[in-house]
C-alpha cells in the first residue's frame, strides 16, 4: 500500500515518537492544544503505509461523531483509503450487534431508546405499577439505572446491593425496565456498550472474527472512557495488544456520566510493557494563558500534570473583571467585547463561558442591550426554557387571567395546579388594585401555590439544572420593582431588541458564542471570557465537600482556560442577586492560584450613581430601571420622580448628583 510518508516531517520529535510507535500497548499524554488529532491521523497513515494492513484491520474509536468525521477525512487525504472501522464506542458497538446480535438473543433489527423514549417506558411503567411518582422520581431512577449500567450491575446484581428503600425500588424498577426493553426489541445507549461487551465475552466465534480482523486499535479521549468501553478496548485488541490511546487527566470532566480517567492508572497496570509518551508543547495558547493553567490545575494532587509550553511569546497579561455586582459583571463583559469588535476581531472568535447555563441570561441580555448577536450552544436561552416559560406564564395569568396562550401552556403543567392557582389569585384579586406586589414574591408564592418544585428531583442533574434556572428567574424578578416592567424586561429581550429599540437581524452569523465549561471542551476561542469566579459557582456548591469532585471543578477551569488562545478574561463580582434578593459572595479559590504578576486587574465598581449600567433602550424601561437602581442604593429618596426629570438624566442634561437630590 504505498502512502507518501512526508507527513511526518511536519511532527515535532514528541508527536513523531508518537505516531510511528511500533507494536504494542501506548498511551500517549496529550495536553490541550498540542495536537493529538493529527498524531492519531498520522499513525493511521503511518501503520497503512508500513505494515501492509487492509484499512478495515486498523479501529480508530473517539467520543464524538464530529471528530470521528474529522478524524476519517483527515486519514483520507493523508492516504487516500476510506477508514471503515472508525467511530464512536456507540456507533461500533450498534454495528457489531447488527450483525452478531442474534447469538445472545438480540435481533438485527433492534430499536435504540434516547432519554425521552427511556423516561417514557418508565412513566409507563409507573401507572402501570402504580409507583409512587413523587417519593421515586423518574428522572432520578433513570440516572441510577444508567449509573448502574456503567458499573456493569445487570438488575440481579444490583439487587444484591440494594440497600434502604431508596436502592430496593430502583432495583424493581431496573428490573422491569430491563425487561420491557426485552420485549419490545430496543435497547438503550448503556446497552448498547453493555451487549456489545456481553457478546464478546460470551461468544468465542464473534469474538476470534474481531480480533483476527482489528490488528490496531486506537482511541481518543481515553480519559473518558467507563467501565464498558475499558473491557471493550481490551478485548478489542487482543491479542497483539496494540492499543495506541491518546488522553489527558486534566481535561476529565465527565465523572457524573460515567467517565473514570483512573483507566488511564488501569492500563499501566494491566500492560506492564506499556509505553508512554508526553505531549506538552502547544500549539493553540499563548504562554500566559499556559501559566494560568497549570497554575490552578497543579493543585490536583490525584492525577499527573503536564507542564504545558509553547513558541508563542507575548507580554500580554491576562485580564481580571473584579465587579462589585453581577449586572456590572455582564454589563462590562458586554462592552469589552463590542471595543473588541470595533477593534476589529470577529464575534465568532469570542466565547463566554460559565459553570451553570442559569448563569446566560445575564450576559444575553447585556449583549442584547449592547446590539451584539450571540448564539447559545447546548441548550435553550434563558427565557425559552421549559420551566421558565411555565412561570412566566403564570405571571401574566396573575396579572391577566383571560391570556389564552398562558392558560393552554399552565393546563399543560396540571390541571389541579391551575385551579389551586386560580383560587389563590381569587383570594388575592381584592388587594390587587391598592398595590402593586414585586414580582419575585409573586413569582416565589406562585411556585409554592402549586408546588412547582415537587416536579424536580435535585438528585438528577437535568433537573437540578431546572432548579437553577428558577433561581435565576427569581433572581432576576428581584431586581424590579412592578411586574409590568419585568414582563416588559422579558419581552424584550425574547424579541432580541438592541439599542434605539431596533432588533438584532436573526441570522447575523458573525456571533458571540455563549455556553457551558462542559459543553465547551474540545473548542478554541481566539477571546475566552471565564465569568462567575465565585466559590459555589466555580467550583460548585455541590463539589465543596467532596475532594474528587473538587478536583473535577477544577480540571473544568483548566478545560475552560485552555480554550483561550489569544486573550484571556477572568470575571468575578462580590455581590450577586439571589434567589433571596441581592447577596454577598466570595472570589473562587481558583484565582488565588494564580501568580498576581499574570494579571491586569480592573475594578468595575457600581455606577448608579453615574447611572451608566445599560438599561434597556425603550425610554419607558429606561425610566423603570432607573428607578429600580435608586430604589437599591438609595431607599428613603422619593420614587415618584417626573417623567420629565427622567428624560434630562438620560438625555444627558442633567448631572448624577444633581439627578439623585433633585
Amino acid at each position: 500500500m504505498s502512502v507518501d510518508l512526508s507527513f511526518l516531517e511536519t511532527l515535532n520529535e514528541q508527536q513523531k515518537a508518537a505516531a510511528i510507535h511500533d507494536d504494542g500497548p501506548a498511551l500517549v499524554l496529550a495536553g490541550a492544544g498540542s495536537g493529538k488529532t493529527r498524531v492519531l491521523t498520522s499513525r493511521v497513515a503511518y501503520l497503512l503505509a508500513t505494515k501492509n494492513l487492509a484499512p478495515d484491520q486498523v479501529l480508530l474509536v473517539t467520543f464524538t461523531n464530529k471528530a470521528a468525521s474529522e478524524m476519517k477525512a483527515r486519514v483520507k487525504n493523508l492516504t487516500g483509503f476510506d477508514l471503515p472501522m472508525s467511530g464512536t464506542f456507540h456507533s461500533l458497538s450498534c454495528k457489531i450487534l447488527r450483525q452478531y446480535g442474534p447469538a445472545i438473543k438480540i435481533p438485527n433489527n433492534f430499536t435504540i431508546y434516547d432519554s425521552d423514549d427511556q423516561l417514557a417506558l418508565l412513566k409507563q411503567l409507573y401507572r402501570r405499577n402504580g409507583w409512587d411518582a413523587k417519593t421515586y422520581k423518574p428522572q432520578a431512577v433513570r440516572a441510577a439505572i444508567s449509573d448502574a449500567k456503567n458499573k456493569l450491575l445487570e438488575p440481579e446484581a444490583y439487587r444484591q446491593q440494594a440497600d434502604g428503600d431508596w436502592r430496593r425500588f430502583v432495583a424493581d424498577a431496573y428490573t422491569s425496565y430491563q425487561m420491557n426493553l426485552r420485549l419490545e426489541d430496543a435497547l438503550d445507549f448503556d446497552d448498547l456498550l453493555i451487549f456489545a461487551l456481553k457478546l464478546l465475552q460470551e461468544d468465542a466465534y464473534v469474538r476470534r472474527h474481531f480480533q483476527e480482523q482489528i490488528q490496531y486499535v486506537l482511541i481518543d479521549e481515553y480519559q473518558d472512557t467507563n467501565m464498558a468501553q475499558y473491557l471493550l478496548s481490551q478485548l478489542l485488541a487482543a491479542p497483539q495488544n496494540n492499543l495506541f490511546v491518546v488522553g489527558d487527566f486534566s481535561q476529565s470532566i465527565y465523572a457524573w456520566r460515567g467517565a473514570d480517567y483512573h483507566n488511564m492508572f488501569k492500563l499501566q497496570k494491566d500492560y506492564p510493557e506499556l509505553t508512554t509518551y508526553k505531549l506538552d508543547q502547544n500549539y493553540r495558547s499563548v504562554q500566559p494563558i499556559l501559566t494560568a493553567a497549570t497554575q490552578i490545575i497543579q493543585h490536583n494532587t490525584d492525577h499527573p500534570i503536564l507542564q504545558l509550553w509553547t513558541d508563542k511569546k507575548t507580554g500580554t497579561q491576562l485580564q481580571l473583571f473584579d465587579c462589585e455586582t453581577g449586572d456590572l459583571e455582564a454589563a462590562s463583559v458586554a462592552r469589552e467585547i463590542n471595543d473588541l469588535h470595533q477593534s476589529g476581531r470577529p464575534l465568532s472568535d469570542i466565547a463566554i463561558l460559565y459553570r451553570t447555563n442559569a448563569q446566560s441570561r445575564s450576559f444575553e441580555e447585556a449583549l442584547t442591550r449592547e446590539g451584539i448577536a450571540y448564539r447559545l450552544v447546548g441548550g435553550f436561552k434563558f427565557y425559552e426554557r421549559k420551566e421558565v416559560k411555565d412561570l412566566l406564564a403564570y405571571l401574566r395569568l396573575f396579572v391577566n387571567p383571560k391570556e389564552s396562550v398562558s392558560v393552554a401552556r399552565v393546563q399543560k403543567i396540571g390541571k389541579r395546579r391551575y385551579r389551586d392557582f386560580q383560587a389563590w389569585r381569587e383570594t388575592y384579586a381584592v388587594s390587587l388594585e391598592a398595590i402593586d406586589p414585586a414580582p419575585a414574591d409573586v413569582l416565589k408564592a406562585i411556585i409554592d401555590i402549586i408546588k412547582y418544585r415537587d416536579l424536580f428531583d435535585r438528585d438528577d442533574p437535568e433537573d437540578a439544572v431546572r432548579l437553577e434556572n428558577i433561581d435565576e428567574l427569581i433572581a432576576n424578578a428581584n431586581q424590579f420593582t412592578s411586574i409590568d416592567s419585568f414582563l416588559e424586561n422579558v419581552a424584550l429581550i425574547q424579541d432580541g431588541y438592541g439599542p434605539d429599540g431596533q432588533k438584532l437581524p436573526a441570522a447575523d452569523r458573525d456571533q458571540v458564542t455563549l455556553m457551558s465549561l462542559h459543553s465547551a471542551k474540545g473548542l478554541e476561542f481566539g477571546v475566552v471570557f471565564l465569568v462567575g469566579m465565585e466559590e459555589n459557582l466555580l467550583p460548585h456548591s455541590r463539589s465543596l465537600f467532596d475532594q474528587e469532585q473538587l478536583s473535577e471543578e477544577r480540571r473544568l477551569c483548566y478545560v475552560g482556560i485552555t480554550r483561550a488562545k489569544d486573550q484571556l478574561y477572568f470575571t468575578y463580582c462580590h455581590r450577586r442577586w439571589t434567589y433571596s434578593g441581592m447577596s454577598s459572595v466570595s472570589r473562587s479559590r481558583f484565582l488565588d492560584d494564580l501568580d498576581p504578576k499574570l494579571l491586569e486587574v480592573t475594578r468595575v465598581e457600581d455606577t448608579s450613581r453615574r447611572l451608566q449600567s445599560p438599561w434597556l433602550p425603550a425610554r419607558g424601561f429606561e425610566r423603570q430601571a432607573v428607578k429600580n437602581q435608586i430604589a437599591l442604593d438609595e431607599p428613603g429618596l422619593v420614587l415618584d420622580l417626573e417623567d420629565s426629570q427622567l428624560d434630562e438624566f438620560l438625555d444627558g442634561d442633567i448631572d448624577a448628583e444633581a439627578f439623585l437630590h433633585s
